[in-house]
């Protein structure tokens, strides 16, 4: 068994490209289904993002693995099996285990160390287990993934610095008033800068929230996008009289803000303090503004200062999440390693077990009149002789998860003690024959 890792991202292609080789939120149990009962694939989840779409998947073959995936990309989008080569990065083998680990702990993110990827990963895998597409590996691997980017984030400060505009426009506004819940927030404009300003102002709390743009329909979209209120860009002033937060991003040539337009209306304001927040360029809020008692001003460069200092932060941080990542490959390696050896170790276990239950059934029939205690004095003490015959053999059959020669020597250990052991790899097939066919069952019977 082999784990392959096919992720078309934002170093592989740009957003014109990766929005159309994104699944739908209503479409990806079915394309779970679907690649599950490709040949060659034992296991798989699909993780479908706005800046990714990433196919982890359990193969019986590499080669064939990889082309049965491509080709279930291109078929999924309309693509030729050769443009998904291209626009994807392919992974194999300890490179897909340290790509998860990096993806999932937000290393390989565009704002690096976001922790949204976590969620979407674990939703992912979630899906996927409920779909019936995972089995042993992954079962344990996302899991032991999903531990890692947890305590990755919990251990260090990679998720504690803003290092967008956007994000850092909002965590000025904290620094000022602390929780944001029960503010009232203006943002203007209604582009990608906007909608991402929009973003991180919902996640952290706030509801009211006004949308305006010289455009009122651009205004009314985004807003009804996301659920908040919109207005026109008249109704400025009076909005200012009663909002804590504005956050401005037009394309305007003009000053949208003006020193008369807050002079006009600061006698008037309902609320002591007034963060704004100036991420246009050229910029919409007059300079100047900030000199008026609990006004607060920030512009693009005040930004830009906060965002390189915490970027750096989290680069320190990435640095050492990164340095975790070998030995959590090695657990994993260890632990599959492992799955090859355990039911050697149970064959031997039991084979032991079922010659001591015919010795004792043997004595039964030689002395059958022990007492209840003798015999299971005697039961216990031929129990403790295997046990201690088989420390030594178990131990070494451990030792040999590890070797390179593994399989071969396994085949020997089984042939001196006369055992045999069920291939994990067969249980894997059979395993993915009998989820297919319930797969197949649950499809006609929703048809019906």
């Amino acid at each position: 068994m082999h784990f392959i890792a096919i992720s078309i991202n934002h170093r592989t292609a740009d957003v014109a490209l990766r929005e159309q080789v994104a699944f739908r939120d209503d479409t990806l149990r079915l394309a779970h289904e679907d690649l599950y009962e490709t040949k060659s694939i034992l296991e798989n989840v699909i993780l479908s993002t706005c800046n990714r779409t990433e196919v982890y998947a359990v193969v019986d073959q590499i080669h064939t693995g990889r082309y049965y995936i491509q080709r279930f990309l291109a078929r999924s989008f309309g693509f030729d099996v050769d443009d998904i080569k291209v626009m994807s990065e392919v992974k194999v083998g300890d490179d897909a285990v340290e790509h998860l680990l990096r993806v999932i702990s937000g290393l390989d993110s565009i704002v690096l160390g976001e922790t949204q990827i976590l969620g979407q990963m674990r939703d992912a895998f979630f899906l996927a287990q409920e779909t019936g597409t995972t089995g042993t590996i992954f079962n344990h691997l996302f899991k032991q993934a999903i531990t890692f980017a947890k305590r990755a984030h919990s251990e260090t400060d990679i998720a504690d610095n803003a290092v967008s505009v956007s994000y850092a426009a909002v965590e000025l506004a904290k620094k000022v008033f602390g929780k944001l819940k029960s503010k009232h927030a203006v943002i203007i404009g209604a582009g990608e800068m906007s909608e991402l300003s929009l973003l991180n102002l919902l996640g952290s709390g706030i509801s009211n929230i006004t949308i305006v743009n010289r455009t009122l329909a651009k205004a009314e979209i985004l807003a009804n996008k996301h659920n908040v209120s919109f207005d026109s860009l008249d109704a400025l002033p009076s909005l200012l009289e009663q909002t804590d937060i504005v956050i401005s991003s037009t394309s305007s040539q003009d000053y949208i803000i003006t020193n008369e337009m807050i002079n006009q209306i600061s006698d008037r304001r309902k609320v002591d303090s007034l963060v704004m927040i100036d991420i246009a360029v050229p910029r919409d809020i007059e300079p100047g503004i900030d000199a008026i008692t609990n006004i607060f001003n920030y512009d693009v460069d005040d930004l830009k200062g906060l965002v390189d200092a915490n970027l750096r932060e989290r680069q320190l941080a990435v640095e050492t999440i990164a340095q975790q990542i070998p030995a959590e490959i090695d657990s994993h390696n260890e632990w599959v390693n492992m799955l090859g050896v355990v039911p050697v170790i149970r064959a031997l276990r039991d084979k032991a077990m079922d010659i001591q239950s015919e010795t004792m059934d043997s004595i039964d029939r030689k002395l059958p009149h022990l007492s209840e205690r003798e015999r299971k004095v005697i039961s216990k003490h031929t129990k403790s002789i295997i046990n201690q015959m088989l420390k030594d053999p178990i131990k070494q059959a451990k030792e040999l998860s590890s070797d390179k020669k593994s399989t071969e020597k396994l085949e020997l250990f089984q042939n001196i003690f006369d055992i045999e052991a069920e291939d994990p790899r067969e249980k894997a097939k059979l395993e993915k024959e009998s989820k297919a066919q319930e797969i197949s069952a649950r499809r006609i019977f929703s048809f019906e």
